[in-house]
């Protein structure tokens, strides 16, 4: 890399990233398994241990700030308990809520986990994922003019829960173009082609295909070239990064293109990857790193967090060592 590894990580430090997306809270219930229950034939779960942890578009959040940038979440919550449980995991960490709205009309998003005798038990989803009231939508996109002068890029983590709509990615695009600010992406399905002219799309290849209705029967890479063009021609991006799975990282400026492989490692858990290689991608760009490089180190995060069990941030020393010895 024609950049030094840790010039390149440090100009992360400092740089002020906006997190426009769907926040919620990861609950995790910890317990042991020794009975059926006499009133129906399932599992009786005797707690351990219970954590509330940042999750969603605050899981970006939570990375960028482990990296060393600063972050801004623009986000709805509600106007509940879970939100303030919400607020103090942010203060825990010291992550900015200046883009955060509270409303009456949303509850807070919180996905309980129960984790038994090492085994994934049960999830419970306490969510309401319509798209935003118009007054709500107002409000964020008020707090995010605000807030994008001082901005270095603009990251949107849509979870499909309502918080993003086709609206306010469009006022967001021309704010950004307006003051110069690159915009990333990392989608899901309903907002799919919504994206509009931003700077760096970043699908993986479940949703790619579902984005696209496009069939993956043949080369991947090869399909993949196709797919992007056709994103290409609906969306005018000026990058379009995939994540492969096993097969690493594809990414094209529609002019040049790269196949960054995926290096070979021990896969515990795939859980937030997709979170710390959006977060790396953003800061990459955001410091003018060449695409083919912002692919690379990105690919590179995404599969360390890969090593651990549940979802965790990526740890940028070690990031910084693997990226010195492969890169």
């Amino acid at each position: 890399m024609a950049l030094d590894i840790k010039e390149a990580l440090e100009k992360f430090n400092g740089l002020k990233a906006l997190v426009i997306g769907d926040v919620m809270i990861d609950s995790y219930i910890w317990g042991n398994v020794d009975r059926i229950s006499p009133e129906a034939p399932v599992p009786i779960v005797d707690v351990n241990k219970k954590e509330s942890r940042m999750g969603g578009a605050a899981n970006v959040a939570k990375n960028l700030h482990f990296l060393g940038a600063e972050p801004v979440l623009c986000a709805v919550i509600g106007n509940d308990a879970e939100a303030e449980t919400f607020l103090d995991l942010c203060d825990s960490l010291g992550i900015s809520k200046n883009g955060l709205i509270q409303s009456t009309e949303r509850i807070t998003t919180v996905k309980h986990r129960v984790i038994a005798s090492a085994q994934h038990v049960l999830r419970i989803d306490n969510e309401d994922a319509r798209p935003l009231k118009p007054t709500d939508t107002s409000l964020l996109l008020e707090r995010i003019k605000k807030l994008a002068d001082d901005a270095d890029v603009i990251i949107f983590e849509d979870y499909d829960k309502g918080v993003i709509t086709p609206e306010l990615i469009s006022d967001v695009v021309k704010i950004a173009k307006e003051k110069g600010i690159p915009t990333t992406v990392d989608p899901k399905k309903r907002n799919f082609l919504d994206y509009v002219g931003v700077t760096l799309f970043k699908p993986n290849l479940k949703e790619m295909r579902e984005g696209l209705k496009f069939d993956f029967d043949g080369d991947v890479i090869e399909e993949v070239k196709a797919a992007s063009k056709k994103l290409k021609a609906k969306m005018d991006n000026t990058h379009t990064m995939v994540t492969l799975s096993e097969h690493g990282v594809y990414i094209t400026d529609h002019t040049n293109e790269a196949h960054i492989p995926a290096h070979k490692r021990e896969i515990a858990d795939v859980s937030g990857a997709g979170d710390t290689v959006i977060s790396i991608a953003s800061l990459a760009l955001a410091i003018g790193l060449p695409m083919e490089k912002v692919a690379s180190l990105a690919n590179l995060g995404g599969g360390l967090v890969c090593e651990h069990v549940g979802v965790v941030p990526i740890d940028k020393q070690k990031l910084l060592e693997e990226a010195s010895k492969k890169l």
